[in-house]
């Protein structure tokens, strides 16, 4: 159903408003574990072509530990096991085991030489635990190191490592992670640097340094064959084993749950989690294999939004009932699919702000346009209620008029009569049928008024002359139950609209303190100012109301018990009408009422100019 224009701003308000919810909601720690979840459940959802892997891990296991008295013993069998693969000419040789501090001198002496005959060596360095700086291998070490690279791993708030810092540093100090440091030295290339990216070898890092050139670690999904693990002990009983290390890349380190510190879930869900040296590989098959998973700019995340926005906003604008649901149930299919697809392709897309986009701007969609139809029916009910009155109204309230008229035509055609009373007759029927018109017009006035539909006219013209007119057409009712009317103070002000409907308003109020008054009583009709208004009251001597009634008055066609018992004429629709011209009129009407003590009317009305209060002399 379009929108009338009118309703479009408050509509696209909404929708703004809904977006930018969406936008802050995502930007939240919980929109962040949401498009964590969201990027491990697409991970593992999709099965990519397997990619080979030149990477191979030297693992120190529990075995290992056992066979070479632990820790005690480590650093001569890595040596055996180093000197052991230098023969098969490994591309790199990656260190995940720290080297700060110095053991025993034989060991240490052990360790040097196979240092010195290792190529393309790389030794680790971390950050110290006390905030003191990078631990760097013992100057004995590190100077047969081709590179130095960090390995220190921090994983994600809900323990799952998904990236690496390629570079972190410390005080100006900077080390680039040993993943990328092994891919420079086994190709022999330095690394180059961009805003974006990193390049070495020619091949394009993408890592900003708005960050600390994180790179997302694409790990072999369990569906592939995984990184080739070959336990030290096993290579040291086994001189054979050695060939498997020919023109690999090879990361050493501990995979031992005693010695493994650093051990990472990873998206896959890694049981038990996967020890440090792993990670390393596959952060360095990663570059090695160019797997990268890109993540996507933060203007097209933006625009996505956007666009799922204004697509919900115009499905329930355009469509309603079930199109109108099925096309939200898309939109909400894209917003999940998007993220999916964009891994496939190896971007990283957020799921979070599409969710909330999407669901928000729909949920506010569908809520505006329910509102907007039921204010329509009610609109549409309360449009034929007022249809409705208006005829109960004609039936009613003009019955008078209508039966004299007819009652005078038939008197014309059946009976033979004088000139003289002809022409009495016919100016009676000139009269009932202008006094009809006059009802007719006031009333569909006072209701085009109160919908909307038509303006006041506007002219000034004196509240004393306005209220004086009216009184004396009252005074002929009044005198016939013999009730007074005494005119006390009234305003010379100048008032501002329709000069018909406030007589209308004026003229209806003293007519009903004569109808509802018994005889040899006094109506008192009285003006006041109050500030930049002018106050009328109309004070009668009759009936009166209770609380609960005076609330209910100005409903149309309600009357009271005893105005009903008191034979009265009426239809209970003349207050509602004065109520609508006061309020026209920018002005309030007043009740003060008591049973059996009378009622006060007041119409308090804004004041255009102000002459001067007269008394009029009471009548």
């Amino acid at each position: 159903m379009p929108l009338p224009s009118k309703h479009r701003l408050a509509y696209a308000g909404v929708l703004a408003a809904s977006f930018v919810v969406a936008l802050v909601a995502s930007w939240t720690p919980l929109g962040t574990e949401i498009d964590n979840s969201a990027y491990d459940w697409f991970l593992r959802l999709y099965h990519p072509k397997p990619w080979p892997t030149d990477s191979i891990i030297l693992a120190i296991d529990e075995d290992s530990l056992r066979a070479y008295e632990g820790v005690r013993g480590l650093r001569k069998a890595l040596a055996a096991a180093l000197d052991r693969i230098a023969p098969a000419s490994p591309r790199a040789v990656v260190l995940d085991i720290i080297l700060a501090d110095a053991a025993d001198e034989p060991s240490d002496a052990a360790l040097e030489a196979a240092f010195r005959r290792t190529r393309n060596l790389v030794l680790p360095s971390d950050l110290s635990g006390d905030g003191s700086g990078w631990d760097d291998p013992l100057p004995r070490f590190k100077r047969w190191a081709a590179a130095i690279g960090h390995v220190h791993l921090e994983p994600d708030l809900d323990g799952v490592g998904r990236e690496l810092a390629l570079g972190k540093a410390f005080q100006h100090n900077r080390r680039w992670a040993s993943p990328l440091e092994a891919f420079r030295v086994s190709r022999g290339a330095t690394v180059v640097e961009t805003p974006d990216d990193l390049e070495v070898g020619g091949v394009v890092i993408p890592a900003s340094n708005r960050s600390e050139r994180i790179l997302r670690i694409r790990y072999r999904p369990r569906s592939f064959d995984p990184i080739p693990v070959v336990p030290l002990k096993r290579l040291l009983e086994d001189a054979s084993v050695a060939g498997q290390f020919a023109g690999k890349v090879v990361f050493a380190g501990a995979t031992a749950q005693t010695l493994a510190k650093d051990r990472w879930i990873t998206p896959y869900g890694s049981t038990p989690p996967m020890a440090g040296v792993e990670v390393l590989a596959n952060a360095y098959d990663t570059i090695a294999q160019q797997q990268f998973l890109r993540k996507t700019p933060d203007w097209s995340v933006v625009l996505f939004c956007v666009l799922l926005t204004v697509a919900a906003g115009a499905t329930f604008a355009w469509l309603g009932g079930w199109r109108a649901n099925i096309t939200a149930a898309g939109i909400l299919g894209i917003a999940f699919l998007t993220p999916y697809a964009a891994i496939t392709r190896g971007v990283v897309f957020p799921l979070s702000p599409g969710f909330w986009a999407a669901w928000l701007s729909i949920v506010a969609a569908a809520a505006w346009q329910h509102l907007y139809v039921r204010r329509r029916l009610v609109k549409s009910e309360a449009e034929r209620d007022r249809y409705q009155h208006a005829m109960q109204f004609v039936t009613h309230e003009m019955r008078t008029p209508l039966t004299a008229i007819q009652g005078s035509s038939e008197l014309m055609s059946r009976y033979a009569m004088p000139e003289e009373k002809r022409k009495q007759i016919a100016q009676l029927i000139h009269s009932e049928s202008k006094r009809l018109g006059r009802m007719i017009q006031v009333f569909l006035d006072v209701e085009r008024l109160s919908a909307g539909e038509m303006e006041l006219k506007k002219e000034n013209f004196p509240v004393r002359e306005v209220m004086t007119a009216c009184v004396e057409r009252a005074r002929p009712l009044a005198d016939r139950k013999q009730i007074r009317i005494t005119v006390a103070y009234l305003c010379d002000d100048v008032l501002s609209g329709d000069r018909e409907l406030m007589e209308y308003a004026f003229y209806n109020l003293l007519t009903n303190a004569i109808k509802y008054s018994p005889a040899n009583t006094e109506v008192t009709v009285s003006g006041s100012r109050e500030g930049d208004h002018c106050a009328v009251s109309v004070r009668d001597q009759g009936i009166g109301m209770d609380q609960k009634e005076v609330r209910k008055i100005f409903q149309k066609f309600y009357r009271t018990k005893k105005a009903e018992q008191s034979g009265e004429a009426g239809t209970g629709i003349g207050l509602s009408i004065v109520e609508q011209i006061v309020l026209q009129h920018g002005g309030r009407i007043d009740v003060e009422s008591a049973p059996g003590e009378g009622s006060c009317f007041t119409l308090t009305l804004p004041v255009t100019q102000t002459v001067a209060t007269k008394p009029l002399a009471a009548n």
